[in-house]
């Protein structure tokens, strides 16, 4: 189990716990988050699931692939680091991530 900390857009924090091998999106949808509403479910074919991930994480991350970059154009306020977090598998490594909800999806 990795620890992932979901911050939402007004500051307040939550963290959970998540499988190794599941992705982001999926330990928000099994703990509530709000601010995640993962419309396609996880197949990369909308925007609901966006995050900011903390700067320190960012490199850990695999880039963005072509249909995830394609789906961030249909995200509000996207920055440099944004990503779907139906795209961000956990692993060992991002142990402490920290993500935060933008104020409005899609």
């Amino acid at each position: 189990m990795v620890k992932i900390t979901f911050v939402d857009f007004e500051g307040q924090s939550r963290s959970v716990e998540a499988d190794i091998g599941s992705t982001v999106m999926e330990a928000a949808i099994r703990n509530d988050i709000p601010g995640i509403e993962a419309e396609c479910g996880g197949a990369c074919a909308c925007a609901t699931c966006h995050v900011y991930v903390d700067e320190a994480f960012a490199e850990k991350l695999p880039k963005a692939e072509p249909m995830e970059e394609d789906m961030l154009d249909f995200a509000s306020d996207v920055r440099n680091n944004s990503r779907l977090s139906c795209q961000i598998k956990v692993s060992a490594a991002l142990e402490g991530l920290s993500v935060t909800t933008p104020e409005q999806q899609g």
